[in-house]
């Protein structure tokens, strides 16, 4: 039997294959190394670290200016603990819902910030999830802790130990949403892509947040406006402070409530309402009541509604054409098919709708303090969904058509653009040494390709085998091999399909 002998596609000028990007092993979920330990350690413990030091300076400060013993201390810090994070207590017969959103708010940075720190360039699912609960396992333990003593404090102070599953529910949903935001903000493209969301879905992510950063700073501005016009009524919620630590101490308290008075000042610019238990107050109408007796409150308006009042509501009018006019320009949608716009204005809703439940809640003998959100949900969406609507349709005739972006404006889709320049995270795959390998590679390939560097030769011969029935030829018939030798050269230019044979 004679031996086949093949040769193999080949280049000539050497064969180079393109780097694939880097992928960690997946196998290694459960393997960690000292270096991602550690980094794992900091994500629980430092947020928790910081939160609970503050809390622990601040309860104390407060009872020894106070004269009060310290036999109620751990009780007080297990209440802070869980007060910053919306936990509801009730001290003696007083339920306290409504709970500062300033100190909530500082504490999600802090693990957001750990959470994006954590994050590297190469991360897998497996690193993204162990980030996750690490930031998650923190809190949970502290949160455990806390519920312990309170439970124990609760026969030494009036503190009545809080529910258990919404504690736990607080908490996890707190630091799920720092963690989720601090990796967005480090990988959310790659993010994106994990959820498979679609482009429209993108834009629509983005122009929800412009729509309520908007909105909060439009409210913000309206509320130091309104505290400085009612500035000469500060001085009375001070006359009970006493000493120069009550003074500091309704100051800082002031501040922690003023995250929350912003968000209802929001309902007020849409056309909803707030309530602080039977007083209420809006565009349209005042209703009088008891007030807390807090210097933020003197921004809170008690006397009958003025008339230039509803003029207010040209602000989520004007925030809603503005989203309009970025999405005409970020995204492709039509005229026809608003979804982009539909999908922001839906997801500015949810978010402001949620942080009009936290911001609100039930205050002792005040009542309920809080925005009509069922009210509050439909006018945000209107506003926001109409006038965007106008602003894109406004846009694509006289603006933007689509599939056009005027110079300048960043394209959220395009990796070559600015965009993202201020992710503050290093390319996903490619170190610069790779990147040059791999840019080489194609300059050398394919730049100035002319068909002669590449060529596939084949070369065969005809192998006699014994076949299993001997067949048998008629006289005279051509016993010639079929195929001596053959080499079969590819063409000049791959993509015009001929090919030469010798």
């Amino acid at each position: 039997m004679n031996s086949s002998r093949n040769s193999l596609v080949r280049r000539t000028g050497g064969s180079r294959q393109v780097p694939e990007p880097h992928e960690p092993d997946e196998a290694g979920f459960l393997s960690l190394t000292p270096e991602r330990a550690r980094v794992l350690v900091l994500v629980a413990g430092r947020p928790t670290t910081y939160a609970l030091a503050t809390i622990i300076v601040l309860v104390l400060a407060t009872l020894l200016t106070s004269g009060s013993n310290l036999a109620g201390t751990s009780g007080a810090i297990a209440a802070g603990w869980l007060g910053v994070h919306q936990v509801p207590l009730v001290i003696g017969k007083t339920s306290l819902g409504l709970l500062p959103l300033l100190p909530t708010a500082l504490v999600l940075w802090l693990a957001g910030r750990e959470c994006a720190r954590a994050v590297e360039p190469d991360c897998t699912r497996a690193d993204l999830g162990w980030i996750v609960g690490a930031a998650l396992g923190g809190p949970l333990l502290i949160t455990a802790i806390c519920l312990a003593v309170a439970e124990d404090a609760s026969g030494v102070v009036a503190l009545q130990p809080p529910n258990t599953l919404a504690a736990f529910a607080w908490v996890f949903g707190l630091y799920l949403i720092a963690a989720v935001g601090g990796i967005a903000t480090r990988n959310r493209r790659e993010l994106f892509v994990l959820l498979r969301l679609p482009e429209w879905a993108i834009s629509g992510v983005y122009g929800a947040g412009r729509a309520m950063l908007r909105l909060l700073g439009c409210a913000a501005a309206l509320v130091v406006l309104s505290f400085l016009v009612h500035i000469p009524r500060v001085g009375d919620t001070y006359q009970g402070a006493g000493n120069f630590a009550g003074v500091l101490g309704l100051t800082l308290l002031s501040l922690a409530y003023l995250p929350n008075l912003v968000v209802q000042a929001v309902g007020v610019l849409v056309g909803s309402s707030a309530q602080i238990g039977v007083a209420s107050f809006g565009v349209f109408s005042v209703a009088g009541g008891p007030i807390p007796a807090v210097p933020l409150m003197a921004a809170v308006p008690t006397g009958p509604a003025a008339g230039w009042w509803p003029v207010l509501l040209l602000i989520p009018a004007a925030v809603g054409v503005l989203g309009g006019l970025d999405l005409a320009r970020s995204s492709t949608d039509r005229i026809d098919a608003p979804w982009a716009t539909l999908c922001s204005a839906a997801l500015a809703t949810v978010g402001l709708l949620l942080l009009g439940v936290v911001a609100g809640g039930e205050l002792g003998t005040f009542g309920r303090i809080g925005l009509d959100l069922p009210v509050f949900a439909v006018v945000t969406f209107a506003w926001l969904a109409i006038p965007g609507y106008v602003g894109l349709a406004f846009a694509r005739w006289f603006l933007v058509p689509v599939g056009t972006a005027p110079d300048g404006y960043a394209d959220p889709y395009d990796d070559d653009d600015d965009y993202y320049a201020d992710d503050n995270y290093a390319d996903d795959y490619y170190t610069d040494d790779e990147y040059t390998d791999h840019r080489d590679y194609f300059e050398d390939d394919y730049a100035d390709y002319d068909g002669a560097d590449l060529e596939v030769e084949l070369d065969g011969e005809l192998v006699d085998e014994q076949t299993a029935i001997d067949t048998v030829r008629a006289p005279g018939a051509n016993t010639t091999p079929d195929i001596v030798d053959a080499e079969v050269v590819e063409a000049d230019l791959p993509e015009s399909g001929r090919v030469e044979g010798r």
